[in-house]
Parts: C-alpha cells; structure tokens; sequence
C-alpha cells in the first residue's frame, strides 16, 4: 500500500496504542491463517493463497479476481491480508470516491514500477459494481495485460455489474455468509486476543448469542456490537457482559431470529401467510422482526411482490404495482427508511381482497404443457410476414379482432387439442368480480365462430 503522511501517522498511532482503534480493525487478521470463514477458498493453491506468494509464479502466477459476498464477510480483510503479506507494491482505490483519473495514475505508476523496478502491483479495488461501463473499461488493458493484479470487491453480483469482458479475464471467487461457529470463534479470540479485549472481561452464554443474533452473520457487527457491551460492562465495574449490559449497549432486544437457519424462513412464511389471512397486526409484527433482525430489505420486498400475484392477483389490480414500486423504492433508499415502505406494502396486501385464481390458472396450463397437451399453432395464427409464408397457408382467415365491433374476433386461439379448455377460473372477490363477468362474455363469443379458415 502506498500510504501519504496522514495514514502513515495513522497506522503509527494505531502501533503505538492499539486501543486507538476500533476492536474491529485491532482483530484484523494478519495473515490467511487467521481469516474466519472462507476456508474454500484458502486451500493450498487457491488463487489466493498465490497472491500472498504461495506456490507458482511466472506464466501460472495468481490471475486477478473478484471478491463477491454480502457485506460483513471479509472481503476487505482478504484484501488487507494481500497487502501485509506480499512484497508487491499494493494501491487500494474505493469506487466510491474514484474515477478514470485515479485509476490511471495507478496503472502507470504499475507499468513504471514494473519496467523500473520489477515490482508487480496489487490494486484492491473495492465496491467495483459502483463503476460505470467507461470506468470498468479503463482497467481492461491493465488487467489483460498484467500490469496490475487486480482484487476488486463487490456486494452485486457481478454478471449483472460488472462488464463481461473484465469478469471473463478474471476469477470470480464467491465468498459463503460467516456461520455463528465461525463468528462465536472470531468473538471469543476478541474477548482473550492481546489484540482484543485481553481478558478485561468475560461474555455470558445468553448475551453471545445474542451478539450472533445482532451480528447476524457480520464480523464487523459482531465485534462492533462487543466493543460497545465491554465498555458498558467496565463501564459499571462489571466484569461480565450480562445480556440486560449488552442489550442496552446495542439498543436492541434479543428477539429469536436466525438468518440463515430455520427462523429466517419460518418468519418469512409467517409473513406471507399472514398477509394471505388478511391479518395486518400480524403481518406487522413478522415484518418487524425480520428488519430488527437485519434481515436484507430486498428479500422482504421480493417476498411481497410474490404475494401481490400469488394471493391478491387481480382481486385488487394495483397490489403488484404497489409491491413492485416498493421493491424498487427499497433498492434505492436502503434501511432504516425503507421500513416504512415495506410496512407501507405490507399494510396495503394484507388488507387487499385475495383470490389465487391466478396462480391455479398458470398452474393448471403448465400441467398440460408438461403432460404434452399442445398441438401445432392454428394456421392463421402463424407468422405470415416472410416471403413464401402465404403459400403455406400462414395468417391466412386471420380476423383483425379491431376490425369487427367490440373487438373480440370469433375464432379459434388454441391449438386443436385444446380447444374450449378453462384455465382462468375468475372469483368474485374484489375488482376479480368484473373479470369474471367479462371473461364470461368473451368466452361466450370466441366460441361462436370456430376454427380461422386456411
């Protein structure tokens, strides 16, 4: 890393009183050895494990590669990790505060230490999918060419915010959610860790699992969320940290939720059910522990936009449009404000009318479908538009239904084998009501006229 004067005063600072700095960064690991998690991707040989200069160089030296995980999980670290370990020059950009221009002045710095010096670089790059296609572009030549290895970081999935031809040079490494195992260890090396909190106090067994719980699979929450209870714990003269101690230093009470395990589903169907039962206090309540909890604002708002069509369909036309809205709302507002639109979309499903008529009527065509019920499409519905189509009987007897009055053509739509088959079977629920009087009319005259000519 190629620090200026205020971060080398920084790192100074931080070595001569390590209480200086966050528990958090104190327990940074300082080599692969101590990462938490992440063992599939520490193996001997493991394109990281090279970065750090373990085994091969030259032509099989360690190709650039993407980070990707939620955050919390040790991206960062990972990086960090790199730089401590390897004699490679190490230049860290954020893409938060970075352009072209930063990017630039690192690659020809690269290429200069290169032919220079013979000193590769490390360019750790983080929140990458910030990056627009321009700026992406600007790193290709330099990671296609090695001037720079790159370690770029991103919480998006990257086949959707990264461009393909930057991803196709590199490799993409997934990183897996930290367990509670992996967490209740990385917790416990704090609590006796010279680098930690070396013994200064002790962590009762009802208050650790609650900080996994907050933690809710973050290291940095985790640790974060320590710090703050040892120092109300010494705080009072209190050489444990009791969970009333750490539920007032974090602010929040130890409701029961797992976010990868079994509560996080049970919750969620709550939810869902919930709002099928039309039951809103309930509803509210299940929606308030999943966000208490941390639970990612986009998982909710794709379990709602899943209710707006699976239950509510067209009973209440403007649900999926409400869910959807919010789901795209929550993307761009995050937590804590998208609370109120999911509590906003959630209100508004639970009270709606419910008819599930829609997903009985995609799911009985998908049955005969699959039981191979089809049949060729009728001929006067086929494309008729390229030469040599007319000769073959294609789109002709087509009726242009804003021909006729009321413009519903009688004629036949569905294959032969299927002709006169009901999926669609409307309720009387809501605005579904309506539906079920016009599908009712326009059944009855579709079925005056039969099969097109041709």
């Amino acid at each position: 890393m190629e620090p200026d004067l205020f971060t080398a005063a920084a790192e100074d600072r931080q070595e001569k009183d390590p209480s200086s700095s966050p528990l958090a960064v104190r327990m940074r690991p300082r080599t692969l050895d101590e990462v938490v998690g992440q063992q599939h991707l520490l193996k001997p040989g493991s394109p990281l494990r090279r970065l750090v200069g373990e085994g091969a160089g030259g032509p099989a030296g360690p190709s650039s590669v993407f980070l990707w995980g939620p955050p919390g999980i040790g991206k960062t670290t990972l990086a960090y990790v790199v730089s401590k370990a390897t004699d490679k020059r190490f230049v860290e950009l954020s893409a938060i505060t970075a352009g072209v221009k930063e990017v630039r002045a690192v690659i020809d710095g690269a290429r200069r230490a290169s032919g220079g010096f013979g000193k590769e670089t490390v360019l750790f790059l983080d929140e990458i999918h910030r990056f627009s296609k321009a700026q992406q572009d600007s790193l290709l030549p330099a990671v296609e060419n090695r001037w720079v290895t790159l370690i770029a970081a991103t919480t998006e999935n990257p086949y959707f915010s990264v461009i393909s031809p930057l991803l196709s040079r590199s490799l993409l490494l997934t990183l897996e959610p930290l367990t509670d195992e992996d967490l209740r260890g990385l917790v416990r090396r704090a609590l006796t860790d010279e680098r930690g909190l070396a013994g200064s106090v002790t962590l009762a067994e009802d208050a650790e699992a609650h900080l996994l719980r907050v933690a809710g699979g973050d290291a940095r929450r985790a640790l974060t969320a320590l710090e703050a209870g040892a120092g109300a714990a010494l705080d009072k003269g209190e050489a444990e940290i009791t969970l009333t101690t750490l539920e007032e230093s974090v602010d929040r009470a130890a409701v029961a939720y797992d976010r990868a395990g079994d509560q996080h589903y049970d919750v969620a169907s709550a939810l869902i059910k919930s709002i099928r039962g039309s039951d809103v206090d309930a509803a509210l309540h299940y929606l308030a522990r999943m966000i208490d909890a941390g639970e990612d604002p986009r998982f909710i708002a794709r379990r709602l936009m899943i209710s707006a069509s699976e239950d509510i369909g067209l009973a209440d036309p403007t649900a999926l449009p409400t869910a959807v809205a919010a789901a795209q709302a929550v993307a761009m507002i995050g937590f804590p404000e998208a609370a109120l639109t999911l509590s906003h979309a959630t209100i508004a499903l639970a009270l709606a009318p419910k008819s599930n008529a829609a997903t009985t009527a995609i799911g009985a065509a998908l049955e005969d479908v699959r039981k191979g019920h089809a049949g060729p499409v009728p001929t006067h519905l086929r494309d008729g538009h390229y030469k040599g189509a007319a000769k073959l009987g294609h789109a002709q007897g087509y009726i242009y239904p804003h021909d006729v009055p009321g413009a519903i053509a009688a004629q036949q739509y569905a294959p032969d084998a299927l002709a006169g088959r009901r999926y669609y079977q409307p309720t009387r629920y809501g605005a579904e009501a309506r539906y079920a009087d016009v599908v009712e009319r326009v059944r009855e005259r579709l079925a005056e006229g039969g099969r097109g000519e041709g």
